[in-house]
């Protein structure tokens, strides 16, 4: 099954990571099975935000309740690499979880998408190909 993204998603993502700059930006991804309809901006409370993202728990608490309630789920997270390039870092790597959710990563005006899966060290995680839609 491919992922399917909003043109919103996207230009959201675009939007928050060039706000954000020099430091990383993140946030969460919603949505029903293999489409993402929304980013939800969460604070970035890494004690270095130029070089790291640590997404707010309250943030990840509040999401996982909405969807216990009914809402959106939790498909993935997103962050920015200001100087860096649309894929996972060495650091992303180090802390995959090998959950399967998705992770967005926001470079250079573009957005790339990223399964985590549990293969470890540099195969932490593999690409994924997305469909852009309307929403």
């Amino acid at each position: 099954m491919a992922l399917e993204v909003t043109r919103d998603v996207i230009a959201s993502l675009l939007a928050r990571a060039a706000a954000a700059a020099p430091a990383e930006c993140c946030g969460l991804l919603l949505g029903r099975g293999a489409r993402i309809d929304s980013a939800v901006a969460a604070r970035n409370v890494s004690p270095d935000p130029l070089r790291r993202f640590e997404i707010d728990p309250a943030a990840l608490f509040a999401a996982h309740r909405a969807a216990r309630g009914g809402g959106p789920q939790l498909l993935g997270y997103y962050h920015s690499h200001p100087q860096g390039h649309p894929r996972p870092s060495a650091t992303d790597c180090e802390h995959a979880s090998g959950d399967g959710r998705v992770w967005a990563i926001v470079a250079g005006g573009e957005v790339g998408f990223w399964r985590d899966c549990d293969r470890g060290g540099d195969q932490a995680f593999e690409p994924l190909f997305y469909r852009r839609v309307d929403g």
